[in-house]
């Protein structure tokens, strides 16, 4: 059952111009709140059709501004791809919202190896097993993650 808001007197698109004005939101989450709050989808689609044409509201936008909080993170290229699907945005606007995130994805995924395991290297195949699975579920993706600990691997070889 909807939910109704306390001040049922706002407009759908106050609604929504308030919902924009804490975050940035998609347009299929603005669309799901609305109709959480009771509003039919073809009131909350005129009123976000309108948000956009006042750029209010804009997918791109807020594809990279999700990018770049998930990347700042620890979060790879393979997760944030995975929420930005969720959020409804098409495979154009996801790769260009991931392609806007400068950062390099090798010494995110090693310093979030440093901060999971600490410095010390891996003591055996099970370990760093263990690693690279977390790597994989941060959503970095299988050759960064070899690549990763695989240095791990090579650093011990040149200590000893």
């Amino acid at each position: 059952m909807p939910r109704k808001s306390k001040d049922d007197t706002r407009s759908v698109y106050d609604k929504a111009l308030g919902l924009l004005a804490r975050r940035e939101h998609s347009a299929r989450e603005l669309k799901t709140k609305l109709a959480l709050r009771g509003h039919a989808a073809p009131e909350a689609g005129a009123a976000i059709d309108r948000l956009k044409a006042q750029t209010y509201q804009d997918d791109d936008r807020f594809g990279a501004s999700l990018a770049r909080k998930r990347a700042a993170q620890g979060y790879g290229p393979r997760r944030i791809q995975a929420e930005l699907k969720s959020h409804g945005l098409g495979d154009a606007a996801i790769r260009a919202a991931i392609a806007a995130v400068e950062i390099d994805w090798h010494t995110s995924a090693a310093a979030q190896l440093r901060r999971h395991a600490g410095n010390a290297p891996a003591s055996d195949h099970a370990e760093r097993s263990k690693r690279a699975q977390f790597l994989l579920r941060r959503g970095f993706d299988a050759a960064t993650v070899r690549a990763v600990t695989r240095a791990e691997v090579d650093g011990l070889d040149e200590s000893d």
